[in-house]
């Protein structure tokens, strides 16, 4: 079972891989609230921690297909239904940061 500070330390690791990225800017930048534990570009949100967990903003069809091979589950806030772009990545860190760079480019182009 993953903890708060396991989504908390591989969003780091991702800002930190990250940081050199144009209009990246890491978690905990800028005024505390919503999102204040996100990753973001040009100041929309493209990973965020939450629970345990990793959380990414992709385009609908990548989410589908990482939801098809187990790769990540539906994201859901609070008890609504899944959010159709966002897509909660499991516990393999493996894929963070290739994933997280598709992250940046769909959040980019929105």
């Amino acid at each position: 079972m993953s903890t708060a500070a396991d989504g908390e330390r591989r969003l780091a690791a991702l800002a930190e891989a990250l940081s050199g990225e144009p209009g990246v800017e890491p978690p905990g930048a800028g005024p505390r609230r919503f999102g204040s534990a996100a990753l973001k570009v040009d100041g929309s949100i493209a990973a965020m921690a939450v629970g345990g967990s990793l959380v990414l903003k992709l385009p609908r069809a990548r989410v589908e297909a990482l939801l098809a091979d187990g790769t990540g589950t539906p994201f859901r806030s609070g008890r609504g239904s899944p959010m159709r772009e966002w897509v909660t990545l499991g516990p393999d860190d493996t894929t963070d940061v290739e994933l997280a760079r598709e992250a940046l480019a769909f959040v980019r182009k929105a």
